[in-house]
């Protein structure tokens, strides 16, 4: 079972928070959903489909409603920080909070709950969150970033000691990508300071401080949550590797959105939404409306983040699902 928190939050099943910036678009099509289940890793969907289940039902989903395979507390622009957004991380977790709570209240009243005891303590938890968080703090003076990080980081350690302390053991934490290469942004901030490929070199710069002392806080949780497993995925490295090794991938276009106007190489054109030029189905292309990824952009950075490659310690998330020791995840 899985259990996202973010911008996505699940449960393994999967519990998932998270906050959706980089995580949302469908290819072609959108939901009435604030948060649609195709994210970083597709919020449940591509995990889902590796692993031979369906995506992760959201929290508040409510009629019809399956959580046999985790539940997804993710919000669109969500952040860590409290005040900014309605959904932010401390609220998700809340919410995972009085989730377990009348689950394990209706199984003491003999009733059939959505997860059991045994289901929460099983369950992985993933979050990917701070993308938005990041954003802004990119926009500040670089003097003022280590402060901010730092506090961000903090309510992320805060979020994990709750969930350890309502018996979640296993977490798979993801840092935040190459926000400095998201199409909007290049776009819009023509003037900035661009890296070799294209991307805005300062909000990387940001994006790369949180994920150090993120990847940090890992290590430091790991060591003094000995029953626990913690898993750390490098999704900046993933998404940068898409601009800079483009070609590799089979995209011609790495700034390119699929839903835009005004064709390559953006099709974006601030100011003016809709997707007036939209790209066809079989079209490799990794932005959706230049701030979420397309199913296909999506479907790599999955691929890639459930191999286990670019996390520390190295383990594959079918592993973690299907309930891998903590010694033999780190082996």
């Amino acid at each position: 079972m899985m259990v996202t928190c973010s911008e996505y939050f699940f449960l393994s099943p999967v519990l998932s928070l998270s906050d959706e910036l980089v995580a949302g678009g469908q290819q072609h099509r959108d939901t009435a959903r604030l948060t649609h289940g195709i994210g970083p890793i597709g919020n449940g969907k591509w995990s889902g489909e590796s692993l031979g289940t369906h995506e992760l039902n959201p929290f508040l989903k409510g009629i019809g409603s399956d959580y046999s395979n985790g539940a997804n507390f993710a919000m669109a622009g969500s952040t860590v920080s409290h005040g900014v957004s309605p959904y932010s991380l401390n609220v998700q977790v809340d919410q995972f909070v009085y989730f377990r709570h009348r689950s394990l209240e209706m199984f003491e009243r003999g009733l059939e709950g959505p997860v059991s005891k045994e289901g929460f303590e099983n369950a992985l938890y993933m979050m990917d969150i701070g993308h938005n968080d990041m954003v802004g703090v990119a926009h500040t003076p670089s003097d003022q970033w280590e402060k901010k990080i730092t506090e961000i980081v903090g309510e992320v350690r805060k979020a994990i000691s709750i969930l350890y302390d309502n018996g979640a053991r296993k977490f798979w934490i993801h840092g935040t990508g190459a926000l400095g290469c998201l199409p909007a942004l290049v776009v819009q901030e023509k003037n900035g300071e661009h890296d070799a490929h294209g991307c805005l070199a300062g909000v990387n710069r940001a994006a790369k401080a949180y994920n150090k002392k993120l990847s940090q806080l890992c290590d430091d949780m790991r060591f003094h949550l000995k029953d626990a497993t913690i898993v750390y995925t490098d999704m900046f490295a993933i998404k940068y590797d898409f601009v800079a090794n483009h070609t590799k991938y089979g995209i011609e276009w790495p700034f390119m959105v699929c839903c835009g106007n005004g064709g390559p190489p953006y099709n974006f054109k601030p100011g003016k939404p809709g997707c007036g030029d939209l790209c066809p189905p079989e079209a490799k292309v990794v932005s959706w409306d230049g701030v979420h990824f397309t199913d296909f952009g999506s479907g790599l950075a999955a691929k890639l983040a459930m191999s286990g490659e670019y996390s520390k310690p190295r383990v594959k998330l079918a592993s973690l699902i299907h309930g891998g020791s903590k010694k033999a995840s780190e082996s």
